[in-house]
Formats: structure tokens, C-alpha cells, sequence
């Protein structure tokens, strides 16, 4: 029988907030029994941290047992004030001071390396995926920022949050950064429980990681940093050693690179306004209308997420002409602020509840807070509308044969659009199912084609493409089911439909 029958046996006459409040506290008391049950199965060596993890998680199941409703009444949601989302160009107007070198040395910078590449087909982390000549996104990261401790004779160190998933096969692979002029430490993200959703107890039956709990555990969003970097050990390390800042970005965006005139912006701030906490949002296109944006909102700024908007809003959210910038998650933080923040209990991060279905079909939720919630909490917190070329996210194949193309050139880990482009803009790329798979999309292509005029390129079915293959304009390549496209090498297509069968055979 359930909680919910089991109290109207209970108090049939009691008063409907009684009843709530009795069913919270029942839910309550039941999870918190059994997280002590799992506690007593973890190893030794891990359990004072799987305690902490835990506290972390009975204060987001709290949370998520007293809220009713969307998180936000959309009637107080205001635009940002004048002022409070700076342009970029503004900021760059300052120059840069002639010791760029101390400002490096108070910041370190944070990459959220917690995600499996398993979207595109592979196993292991994301991070260590091939994006340009060979390399991965952690050696890309490694050599920007060996790059700017050499240019500037400074001590940027490199700090992976890595989760459960990823922190072993990251450890290994951190090995051959050991000559490399950038420090490198990592911390753990918190491991929750998946939540039954009937039950709202864990599915987990034990600490362990594999056979029937392989599918129990989850690390909590990237709003978990606060937490797991304080818990670690390592904000308090930064913090002694004279870091003032971190610089926050997703390892898939390979656009988020230090720039030092946002850095300058903020340490050349008086001391008593001293910005905590800056987001780089950019310009919405019509790609981005389910990105996260800034409003005003009870005195404050504040991110506003698609997941907490009403659903008779969702369309007013997602319009191009009322929300027009979105959030990069390249975010720019303070570490005396965070220190300050999580000490008080004062981080205030809506929920996002997540919900998902095991392989067996079991239906469960997972608790989740995101990074730049939490901005709402921070003192002068400050939005700076970046370019497009800060926000380069490799989520997809589509994605990837952009930045593998010569659409982008490379130096120190950097990509930057090729001069040779003659508009800024980065093309429509939409890949098929047959090259969602990161070893499929290499098959297919033998090589990267020309894209520098290329404005956009759909692809769908069974499609191969030759060497030295030159897309201009807009080209629309459809195989239909049952057919094959192979386009030969060499082959130039500009404002093309190419369907049909087209196979070219070895003789």
C-alpha cells in the first residue's frame, strides 16, 4: 500500500496541510533510514565522504518534498536593469593593466568534466573524445592554458570536477600532462541516490557500483561544485595559496577560454563592490530558444531555466524578441564568496527534477541543481554578453565536423574562425542517425570537406563523402530508405539537392 492511502487510513479527517505535512515527514524519516542502511555497506575508506554526499542529498529531498508548483511566479519577472548585462565591447574598451601576470595568478580554472560521451557513441568521458588532429578536450584544455602560464610567466592551475563515471579513466590519462607547464587537480562530484519514483526511497540496495546497482547512482548536475569543491578539501588549498576566482566552463565548449579582459574587469573592481559572480550569456538564435536565461526577479538577477517556466509561458520563454540572450555556463566565480556562501547554508538553487526510466523499466527521479542557479545568492552578480565564438559546445557529430573543418583554425589549443570565412556566422550542420556514432561519422567521411562557404548542410540516410569534397551554400543530401549516396572525391556541391542512388563502386 502506499504512503499516500496508508495516512488517509491514518487520519481520514484530518486537515489537507496536516495530512501534507504528515506525509512529508513520513517520506523524510523513511529516506533518512534508509541512507543510514546503505551507509553501513560502503568501504571504509569512503564512507565519511558517501556521509557528506548524503548530507548534500537529504537537503535537496527536503527541498523537493516542500515545493508545490513551478518555482517561479512569472507575473514578477522583470527584464535585467540597465547595467546589469554589460557588452562585452564595453569591457574590452578598459585595455588590459601591464601586469596581466597577477591577475592570473588569482585564478584558477574549473572545467566540468563529470559526462560519459556515451550521446555520440562512445564509452569513457566525453573529455577524452578526439576533436582536432588527434586531440581530445583535455589536451586542448591542457595546452590553452600551458599557453598562457608561458606567454604571461603565471600559475593558472587546471581543476577537473569529475564525477563517479569519469574520475578513474580521467586519472589515468592525467599522467602524460606530468611535464606540462599547468598544475592539475580534481575533485569528486557528489554521488546520489536515484530516487523510485512511487516509493520516493533509493533503488539503490548498497553502496556498490555494479551488477543490480550499476544503475542506482548519479551525480547531481554541475550545481553540485559548490558542495564537492568545499567538501574536498581544495577551495580551501586556493584559497590559501592566493586564488581569488575561478573560472567555470563545460570541457565540451571550446570556446571557453580565459579571457583576460573579463578577468581585468574584475579585479580592477573597488573592493566593497567587488563583483562574485559573472555570467557570459550571448544572443539567442533560434537554435538556443531552450537555453537558460537572466531576468530580474525579486531584486535580483537571476537565471531562469525552460524546466521552472509555467507551461502556459513556455512559448513567451522561448520567444527570440522578448528573452534574448541566453547562458553560456561560462561563469566566472568567487572563492572567498563560495566559502562564505556554503558555510551560511546559503545557496539557493532551485531543484530540477529529472526524470528517467531504467533499463528494466523502473521508473526513477533524480535531483539536479545547476551551477549558475546559485547566482541569485552572490553579492554585484553581473551578466557580460559575450561574442558567439565564446559558446562553441560539441554535443553532437554535427558539431564536431564543424570543429574539425577549416571553418576553424587552431593555435595553443585555441580554435578561432578561419579569417578566409566571410561571415562570422558558423553554418547549419544537421547530421543523420547513421552518424551519430562518433566511429560511424569517421567511416562515412574520408575526409573533412571544405565548409568555408558553406551556410547550411542536412544529411540524412545512407551517405558517404570522398576526399576533398568543397560544400558552398546550401546543400541537402537525402538518401532515401533502402538507398545509397556516396559522393566522390573531389566533388563540389553548392546549392544542391543530391537524392536518389548515387554509388560509386571500386572496379
Amino acid at each position: 500500500m502506499s504512503f499516500v492511502a496508508d495516512l488517509y487510513r491514518i487520519s481520514p479527517n484530518a486537515g489537507m496541510a496536516e495530512f501534507q505535512e504528515k506525509l512529508r515527514l513520513q517520506h523524510e524519516n523513511s529516506m533518512h533510514t534508509e541512507l543510514e542502511k546503505l551507509l553501513t555497506t560502503a568501504k571504509p575508506s569512503e564512507a565519511e565522504i558517501s556521509r557528506k554526499d548524503f548530507e548534500g542529498f537529504k537537503q535537496l529531498f527536503h527541498h523537493f518534498l516542500q515545493e508545490k508548483g513551478p518555482s517561479v511566479d512569472w507575473a514578477k519577472i522583470q527584464r535585467p536593469p540597465e547595467g546589469s548585462i554589460q557588452p562585452y565591447e564595453k569591457i574590452k574598451l578598459k585595455g588590459l593593466p601591464a601586469d596581466v601576470a597577477s591577475s592570473l595568478n588569482k585564478l584558477a580554472v574549473v572545467k566540468l568534466n563529470g559526462g560519459l560521451g556515451t550521446s555520440m557513441g562512445c564509452k569513457g568521458p566525453k573529455s577524452l573524445i578526439s576533436v582536432r588532429n588527434e586531440n581530445t578536450f583535455l589536451d586542448l584544455t591542457v595546452q590553452q592554458i600551458e599557453h598562457l602560464n608561458k606567454s604571461y610567466n603565471a600559475d593558472v592551475p587546471l581543476v577537473l570536477m569529475n564525477s563517479f563515471n569519469t574520475d578513474e579513466d580521467t586519472k589515468k590519462i592525467l599522467q602524460k600532462y606530468s611535464h606540462h607547464r599547468v598544475k592539475i587537480h580534481t575533485f569528486n562530484q557528489s554521488r546520489y541516490p536515484r530516487i523510485n519514483k512511487e516509493s520516493l526511497l533509493p533503488v539503490a540496495t548498497n553502496m556498490g557500483l555494479t551488477g543490480e546497482n550499476e544503475e542506482a547512482w548519479y551525480p547531481p548536475g554541475h550545481g553540485d561544485i559548490y558542495a564537492s569543491f568545499f567538501n574536498s578539501g581544495l577551495l580551501d588549498k586556493l584559497i590559501a595559496e592566493g586564488k581569488e576566482y575561478i573560472f567555470v566552463s563545460n570541457i565540451d565548449n571550446l570556446g571557453a577560454t580565459v579571457d583576460l579582459h573579463i578577468l581585468n574587469h574584475l579585479m580592477s573592481q573597488p573592493s566593497d563592490k567587488r563583483c562574485e559572480f559573472v555570467m557570459e550569456v550571448t544572443d539567442k538564435t533560434r537554435a538556443d530558444v531552450k537555453g537558460g536565461t537572466l531576468t530580474q526577479y525579486d531584486g535580483k538577477l537571476r537565471l531562469l531555466e525552460i524546466a521552472q517556466v509555467p507551461k502556459a509561458h513556455v512559448d513567451e520563454f522561448k520567444s527570440v524578441t522578448k528573452f534574448k540572450i541566453f547562458n553560456t555556463n561560462n561563469l566566472w566565480i568567487s572563492l572567498p564568496a563560495i566559502k562564505r556562501l556554503h558555510e551560511k547554508n546559503a545557496m539557493d538553487m532551485e531543484i530540477i527534477v529529472n526524470p528517467k526510466t531504467l533499463d528494466g523499466g523502473l521508473n526513477v527521479i533524480q535531483l539536479e541543481t545547476a551551477v549558475g542557479a546559485a547566482m541569485k545568492s552572490f553579492d554585484n552578480a553581473l551578466g557580460i554578453n559575450v561574442p558567439r565564438s565564446r559558446f562553441l559546445p560539441v554535443k553532437t557529430t554535427s558539431d564536431l565536423l564543424l570543429v574539425m573543418s577549416n571553418l576553424y583554425s587552431m593555435n595553443a589549443g585555441s580554435l578561432t574562425m578561419s579569417p578566409k570565412r566571410e561571415f562570422p556566422t558558423t553554418p547549419h550542420v544537421k547530421l543523420g542517425s547513421s552518424f551519430t556514432k562518433v566511429q560511424d561519422f569517421l567511416k562515412r567521411i574520408e575526409s573533412i570537406p571544405d565548409m568555408l562557404e558553406l551556410d547550411h548542410l542536412t544529411v540524412s540516410g545512407d551517405v558517404t563523402f570522398g576526399k576533398q569534397v568543397t560544400l558552398k551554400g546550401t546543400v541537402i543530401i537525402i538518401a532515401n530508405h533502402g538507398d545509397r549516396i556516396d559522393i566522390p572525391a573531389g566533388a563540389m556541391l553548392e546549392n544542391k539537392i543530391v537524392s536518389g542512388n548515387l554509388r560509386i563502386l571500386d572496379h
